[in-house]
């Protein structure tokens, strides 16, 4: 963007108009749903703290201290569009209120690639914590959401089904079931260096 940032207001306004998140809905277990499209971040304009505080005053107060669900849609993200790097995933993480966190059963994070899931299965328990990394299930396609959450209780933007009709036509399935298909072989060391993380990061989103 050209000029001035944004302020803080005009970032939390611009994460709003994206619709990047949305509460709607409920899974087949009765858990709300927190719908995250990654396409929709608006990450050259809005800063982690920005994104904090629209969750702090949008999102944590609508959940209602009761236990939900997150469908992450990471279809289409761009590094240098719309991933704001895992250093902010991590501050925005942590930053999460406890009674969220524990109100959290599951993840689904829809169509993954190949360099996120090696990312989380090297990095994830060292940036996320064990809580976090063993509630994350890889749906590799649409299908195996729909055994979890009915198709009228989640909108899910057209290009995201494009990408199953077509993108996935040809490729075989990787990961059927909710099951999390992390390597367990590897165990992240007990430090790991700001600068490979950093690198790691750059790369790992294309």
């Amino acid at each position: 963007m050209n000029g001035a940032p944004p302020s803080p207001e005009e970032q939390e306004q611009l994460i709003e108009k994206s619709e990047v998140f949305k509460i709607r809905g409920h899974d087949k277990r009765g858990r709300k749903i927190l719908r995250v499209v990654g396409k929709f971040f608006p990450g050259r304009s809005v800063t982690a703290d920005a994104a904090i505080r629209y969750l702090e005053k949008r999102i944590y107060l609508r959940l209602s201290k009761r236990a939900f669900c997150v469908v992450y849609v990471h279809t289409g993200v761009q590094r240098a569009d719309n991933f704001p790097g895992f250093s902010a995933l991590r501050v925005i993480y942590e930053s999460i209120p406890p009674y969220v966190k524990e109100n959290l059963t599951v993840v689904h994070f829809v169509h993954p690639d190949l360099q996120s899931r090696l990312f989380f299965a090297t990095f994830g328990r060292l940036l996320f914590g064990r809580e976090l990394y063993e509630k994350l299930r890889y749906v590799s396609r649409l299908d195996q959401l729909w055994d979890q959450v009915r198709r009228t209780e989640i909108e899910i933007p057209e290009f995201v089904s494009d990408h199953d009709d077509d993108d996935l036509e040809y490729h075989p399935v990787i990961d059927y079931g909710l099951e999390s298909d992390h390597p367990r072989a590897y165990t992240a060391p007990a430090s790991v260096d700001s600068t490979v993380l950093s690198t790691f990061s750059m790369r790992c989103i294309s």
